[in-house]
């Protein structure tokens, strides 16, 4: 083999780490203004990212039914309606149990954690057992070749471009948004900021709810590269976590650092060997970190 088709190799391999890296980082970024921002422990995050890949699934099976004509241009409005769905169950979950859990960690721990087995029934219910997937439109298929024996494939393109548009509205909106000045002085001070007239209340199920949106956007990305189960979020919620608690809980820039670490180190780890030794090997480079610096790679900065 030569070295330029190791090269090739090498690329192609980083280019599909970067796929799960846009994943993992979308994953993340829900569950960093949830678990980060809210200290709530949210079990049933991959249910939501689940809700994201069923409706993209939803909505190609009527596409393909009621309306073939619009096969091309389905896809944004669907990833719109995943985002919109997954955003109106979280905002209903908050409102009838999150709540009344504010502050104790280990019940909303046990109560997300039967939220997301009742979420799988339903998923198994409404959409049967088996794995589906969805039928893309044709300007997501096939690769583009900048080089010969490079193929990238155009719905990891697709699904990096999604994840870069999602990223730069969700740092902007945290810190420079009106929204994201109540949501951190409700992390600050939930005593000052409704002193100040903030309504702590409807600030934490908006922000509760964007997490599972944003959720939603993963589920719709996931479909791009992957089959769709009942079970198939809960795959990803342990990686989840690993990617805000490894990144710093409470800073989205580390999430987004430690999302693009685990995704390569898994990916160019599974080239060499397993799938399940890749997974084995970067939880213990993550957990050797941890153990050097438990606040994470970029720890918040808070003022005593």
């Amino acid at each position: 083999m030569s070295l330029s088709e190791l090269l090739n190799i090498g690329l192609m391999q980083g280019f599909a780490g970067l796929s799960l890296f846009a994943v993992l980082l979308l994953m993340g970024l829900g569950l960093a203004i949830i678990f980060g921002q809210m200290g709530v422990i949210n079990m049933a995050h991959g249910e939501f990212m689940t809700i994201g890949a069923y409706t993209i699934y939803f909505f190609s099976r009527m596409t393909e039914q009621y309306a073939p004509q619009l096969a091309p241009i389905y896809f944004p409005f669907a990833i719109l309606a995943g985002f919109l769905i997954a955003f109106a169950v979280g905002w209903l979950v908050e409102w009838a149990v999150i709540r009344h859990l504010y502050k104790r960690p280990l019940d909303t721990l046990l109560a997300t954690w039967g939220l997301s087995l009742g979420m799988q029934q339903i998923f198994r219910t409404a959409f049967g057992p088996k794995e589906v997937s969805p039928t893309l439109p044709d300007w997501l298929l096939g690769s583009w070749a900048p080089a010969p024996g490079l193929d990238i494939p155009i719905n990891g393109l697709f699904v990096m471009a999604l994840t870069l548009l999602v990223t730069c509205a969700v740092l902007p909106a945290l810190y420079r948004s009106r929204w994201g000045l109540r949501v951190r002085a409700t992390v600050a001070n939930r005593v000052m900021a409704n002193a100040t007239g903030i309504n702590t209340k409807r600030t934490d199920r908006l922000t509760f709810a964007i997490g599972c949106g944003i959720a939603g956007v993963a589920g719709a990305a996931f479909t791009t590269i992957g089959t769709t189960g009942p079970t198939s979020g809960s795959l990803y919620i342990v990686d989840a976590f690993l990617v805000v608690t490894f990144g710093g809980a409470a800073s989205l820039l580390g999430t987004v650092v430690s999302a693009f670490g685990i995704a390569q180190t898994q990916s160019i780890a599974e080239f060499f060997t397993s799938g399940s030794m890749a997974k084995v090997l970067t939880l213990t480079v993550v957990v050797v970190i941890l153990m050097l610096r438990p606040q994470g790679l970029f720890a918040a900065k808070v003022r005593r």
